[in-house]
């Protein structure tokens, strides 16, 4: 099947019961059991639910994976990855990440022995000098939050496979939609389904899809035994939700687009981060490797600081000031004092996440309105 076919049908068919069409949302915690171990494949929800399951096959159907697993949030999904690991083991990541990745990073899985290191992988090569026999894992994102930068997903994934390492990538900036990460080399893929999946700003939750069938026991096992799964309503909402996403998908890319040329001229903006200008930094992979450029761009803005910058962001009528991403409303994000501020001053600076950044995550409204919206509030 193709996206948008899969996106409506996949891991879905008509309930046996009654014959509906939209997956019954399986409010129950228990099973009934014929005898002890003698069931219909489910025996407690937050192991396996029929509403859960069903999503799951959707959310693997769509990055062409095997397996899916739904968590209770993006950082649930990055969780259970990294209990994969041991004391003494190594990451190699970026050093332009989600503010909640870095946290979770640096706050807790360092605090049991493991070892992070975060670098500009705009030149993939940079990967081998850090490659050692504790390394283990290599996790990206790509495009990157909030500087988006284009990280060559093949290439690593052929430096990974070389060397024997789990490779993830986090594919929540640009969606099943525009990017599968797996068909370019990668073992996992992970998703905050908070954002472009879900779509409308009403759910929290994380999935992981992959291929092997041993890792997928590992990572299920993680999933069962620490219980960051979602509930049924959920996953029902989330279903429901991708039914549009490559309707929305379209939508965003276009206006995303027309925003990122309106901005990259305009006299308040310093620098523009979209990969879909030919002078942004490997514009050519990302042509390579995504099928549109999304409606994720980044703003610096001239000569402003940071009581400025707040101003500004505080006087948009259309985009909403707020955290998040991926919704039909457009939004407008500070992430220094908001997605990304458990991450060093030093550490922010020197991946170019300043004072005076805005992040904009540019919905499906009408164009005209969010073109107007920007000319009020950067006036």
């Amino acid at each position: 099947m193709k996206f948008a076919t899969k996106a409506i049908h996949a891991g879905q068919e008509p309930d046996p019961t009654t014959g509906a069409i939209m997956t019954p949302i399986y409010q129950t915690s228990t099973y009934w059991q014929k005898s002890p171990g003698d069931n219909k494949g489910y025996e407690y929800s937050r192991g396996t639910n029929p509403t859960r399951k069903a999503l799951e096959d959707c959310l693997a159907a769509l990055e062409n994976a095997k397996y899916g697993l739904a968590f209770s949030s993006g950082m649930g999904a990055t969780d259970a990855v990294m209990k994969l690991l041991a004391p003494g083991d190594e990451v190699i990541t970026g050093n332009d990440l989600y503010g909640g990745s870095y946290r979770i990073f640096t706050k807790i899985f360092a605090n049991y022995g493991i070892k992070f290191h975060f670098l500009d992988l705009k030149d993939p090569e940079i990967v081998k000098e850090y490659i050692n026999d504790k390394t283990k894992l290599i996790w990206i994102e790509t495009p990157t939050n909030p500087t988006m930068q284009v990280v060559d997903i093949e290439a690593i994934g052929k430096i990974s496979k070389a060397n024997n390492l789990l490779f993830v990538v986090d594919n929540t900036f640009a969606s099943p939609y525009l990017q599968n990460p797996i068909d370019l080399g990668a073992d996992v893929v992970m998703h905050s389904v908070t954002k472009y999946i879900g779509g409308h700003s009403d759910v929290v939750m994380g999935a992981l899809m992959l291929n092997d069938e041993e890792l997928y026991k590992k990572l299920w096992f993680i999933y069962n035994a620490c219980g960051a799964t979602p509930g049924p309503m959920d996953s029902f909402l989330v279903l429901r939700g991708i039914k549009t996403l490559h309707l929305r998908m379209k939508a965003h890319c276009e206006n995303g687009r027309a925003v990122a040329e309106f901005l990259k001229d305009h006299p308040r903006v310093e620098k523009i981060y979209w990969p879909g200008f030919p002078d942004s930094p490997n514009y050519e992979v990302a042509k390579r490797q995504m099928r549109d450029f999304g409606g994720m761009i980044s703003i610096v803005l001239k000569d402003a600081d940071l009581q400025e910058t707040f101003r500004i962001a505080g006087s948009f009528k259309v985009f909403s000031l707020a955290e998040s991403l991926g919704g039909v409303e457009s939004l407008i994000n500070h992430p220094v004092s908001m997605t990304h501020g458990s991450i060093p001053k030093a550490e922010r600076d020197k991946a170019g996440v300043v004072d005076n950044l805005l992040r904009l995550s540019v919905g499906v409204e009408d164009i005209e309105d969010l073109l107007e919206d920007l000319k009020q509030a950067l006036a």
